[in-house]
């Protein structure tokens, strides 16, 4: 069972994993700097490992969360998530369902949604969804697919959202401030943490600025 209340959930940095991008990274070291730095939620996205291999990579990782009473989630893979007793899942609009992940992790896991538009965010707050990611709201090279939202609709989703709301995609802290005053609750970043010279501090960077725009 989640060890973390939904209502006790750190928005302001909630950091996406990206491993084989950086494959110099010692996974269980680099997300515990980042807990280190500030970190409220970390997201598992493995999408080249098996459900096996999620598994086990995330029984590694929770203990360290739980140390730090930070969340943990796993991207798309239901199975997962359940074996290895994760905090809850996030699904994309061609993943998994809400309503089939709600229905096999039960009322008390977290279930988050990506969301581009306003109906699908309305769609998602009725479906059960504990919170919202939406984007990309700027140019990123981590997800070349990703479709571009634009800050006008995120001001909308956020205002017509029931559940708390995170901006992602090409999130640095040059550029956090142009999304402050658009309702959301926190940034979701990869890039920016992985990619730095030292994660801890430049997650604390990214934390700290969060608070400070979307408190």
């Amino acid at each position: 069972m989640p060890t973390v209340k939904k209502s006790d959930l750190d928005y302001f940095l909630y950091a996406v994993t990206d491993f084989p991008s950086y494959p110099h990274l010692d996974p269980v070291d680099s997300i515990r700097q980042m807990l280190l730095g500030g970190t409220g939620i970390i997201q598992l996205r493995e999408k080249y490992r098996d459900t096996a291999e999620i598994a086990a990579l995330a029984k590694c990782i929770i203990p360290v969360c739980r140390g730090f009473n930070a969340c943990f989630i796993v991207n798309d893979d239901v199975e997962a998530a359940l074996i290895s007793g994760a905090d809850g899942v996030h699904v994309g609009q061609h993943d998994v369902s809400l309503s089939e992940a709600r229905l096999r992790l039960g009322p008390d896991r977290i279930v988050g949604v990506s969301v581009q538009t306003v109906g699908q965010a309305v769609k998602a707050c009725r479906g059960g969804a504990d919170y919202l990611g939406v984007g990309a709201v700027f140019p990123t090279s981590t997800k070349t697919d990703a479709d571009a939202v634009s800050l006008e609709t995120l001001k909308r989703i956020c205002d017509v959202s029931t559940v708390p709301v995170v901006a992602i995609g090409g999130v640095n802290l040059d550029n956090m401030d142009r999304l402050a005053g658009s309702g959301i609750r926190g940034v979701s970043i990869v890039s920016a943490i992985f990619a730095a010279e030292d994660i801890r501090l430049a997650s604390a960077a990214l934390y700290e600025k969060s608070k400070k725009l979307f408190s």
